[in-house]
């Protein structure tokens, strides 16, 4: 499975907690592109994700829903970021 396909998979993972965990993990191959741009938006789609981690764990319902698609966004940054931005 391609990095992003896994990455997509972990925002919809119903222990969100793990997903971070694992997300980092797999961010940490990406980051390694030495890019500002793509360690940035690498930050703010980690930092979604342990949001995420952090609502499904507090509340249910509209703001997990909510949350889990900023995170989607973020990624698809990461995704956009990569294609373009030379390795």
């Amino acid at each position: 499975m391609q990095i992003f396909d896994r990455l997509e998979a972990l925002v919809h993972a119903e222990d969100a907690s793990a997903a971070a965990r694992e997300a980092r993990l797999l961010l940490a191959e990406i980051d390694r592109r030495g890019s500002e741009i793509i360690s940035a938006a690498v930050d703010d789609f980690l930092i979604d994700m342990l949001t995420l981690a952090f609502v499904a764990e507090a509340f249910e319902g509209g703001a997990l829903v909510a949350t889990r698609r900023l995170a989607q966004k973020r990624l698809s940054k990461i995704k956009l970021l990569s294609v373009v931005l030379p390795a």
